[in-house]
């Protein structure tokens, strides 16, 4: 591209440029010489060797065109008054200036070109008939509005075509960053399935295994239970898994399998008591929220009871649900002190070594209350025990349909 925006010209481009400029001097030259020498009967010394020298540095001039567009069509304007082979030349330089769509540039070489051409008549006495002097301004102006003319009209069309190719360019770039964000959204979300899914399983799994290491003052069938619940949560870790990868790998039309809801929830309680937690569950719940919020409010408690196994193992966890349709819902679960839950079982010869806690479950959770237009908090209580809370919003179905 030029500094003005236009294409580069390839050489055959400039080649055909110059061909047309030539072949239209030479249609002004013949002429112009042949009447010259009817009527003075000897021909004309600058006509034959100083006029086309004259077209060929203008035409040479025209390679410039792009680079210095006024000064190049001012100066072949200006020298095609000696030269009428140099006429071509000018007609092009004023067509390829006024591919611009300047006003002031096209005036200016366009009144340069008539003037020009007044004068060249004057170096090139071709006797005229007196009724049509008239023409000798006439077809100059002419001919500079028609180059004229058609130079904006390539220009509107090269105006459009880099119109177009902004719009296309522009277009990709913002198909490349919907692509990129759209990527990014599935990877956190499948991050976060996959942590939902497999978190909770495995850390209920881990401190069944940790209390089988540590407590050796178990039963017979107290460890039949806890070995029992190790391999139910880790068979239910590994279908859930399948079930999420296949759902990664199905046909984009196959529709998802069903997702836990509000009602799972004192199933997900009773699981959590059979892997050894001290798990109390309050619901106050009239009616049945959307599918979605549902789905909020089980992953909430799910991850609670997950943090309350990983950090504060054999610690009473206190889970709160309540809400009615228009007024939201809420949702909490609370654990004690581990300090003290541990001090409760003391009978233990070494204390467990305490998981990895990256984070992740919370930051996921944040994400999911607030594509449902919810708030959650989650600190540190009093008695050094943590409470995990949401307020998720609730619509009134008949509010709804009333409005």
């Amino acid at each position: 591209m030029n500094r003005d925006g236009a294409p580069r010209l390839a050489w055959w481009e400039q080649a055909w440029r110059l061909a047309a400029a030539t072949a239209v001097g030479v249609a002004v030259w013949l002429p112009s010489g042949v009447l010259l020498y009817r009527q003075t009967g000897e021909s004309n010394s600058w006509l034959l060797i100083g006029d086309p020298l004259v077209a060929l540095g203008c035409l040479a001039a025209l390679l410039w065109r792009r680079r210095f567009p006024l000064a190049v069509a001012m100066t072949v304007s200006v020298a095609s008054t000696m030269s009428a082979l140099a006429t071509g030349a000018a007609l092009v330089a004023l067509c390829s200036i006024s591919t611009r769509r300047r006003p002031v540039e096209i005036g200016a070489v366009g009144l340069a070109y008539v003037i020009a051409s007044q004068f060249a008549a004057v170096l090139h006495p071709v006797e005229t008939p007196p009724d049509l002097w008239w023409a000798l301004v006439v077809f100059p102006a002419l001919t500079a509005g028609i180059a004229a003319a058609v130079g904006m009209a390539v220009g509107a069309r090269r105006a459009e075509v880099r119109s177009l190719r902004d719009r296309a360019e522009s277009a990709e770039r913002e198909q490349t960053a919907r692509a990129a964000q759209a990527r990014a959204r599935e990877r956190n979300r499948i991050a976060r399935e996959m942590h939902d899914v497999l978190a909770h399983r495995i850390s209920l799994v881990a401190m069944q295994a940790g209390a089988l290491d540590h407590r050796g003052d178990l039963t017979a069938e107290e460890n039949r239970v806890l070995i029992r619940g190790i391999a139910d949560g880790s068979q239910q870790a590994l279908e859930e898994l399948r079930d999420v990868l296949g759902v990664l790998r199905a046909d984009p039309g196959r529709p998802e399998p069903p997702q836990p809801s509000l009602d799972r929830i004192p199933a997900l309680a009773a699981e959590a008591r059979a892997s050894g937690l001290d798990v109390t569950l309050t619901t106050a719940v009239t009616g049945k929220p959307s599918d979605v919020v549902g789905r909020t409010c089980y992953r909430i408690v799910q991850e609670g009871l997950t943090n309350a196994a990983k950090h504060a193992p054999g610690a009473p966890v206190h889970i709160t649900l309540e809400g009615t349709a228009g007024d939201g819902l809420d949702v909490s679960v609370r654990n004690s002190s581990a300090a003290t839950a541990l001090a409760a079982t003391a009978s233990a010869t070494t204390e467990s070594p305490r998981p990895p806690a990256s984070g992740f479950g919370l930051l996921g959770l944040t994400e999911r209350v607030g594509l449902v237009g919810g708030q959650l908090s989650h600190h540190p209580t009093s008695d050094n025990g943590y409470v995990l809370s949401a307020q998720l919003p609730w619509p009134d179905p008949a509010h709804e349909k009333g409005t």
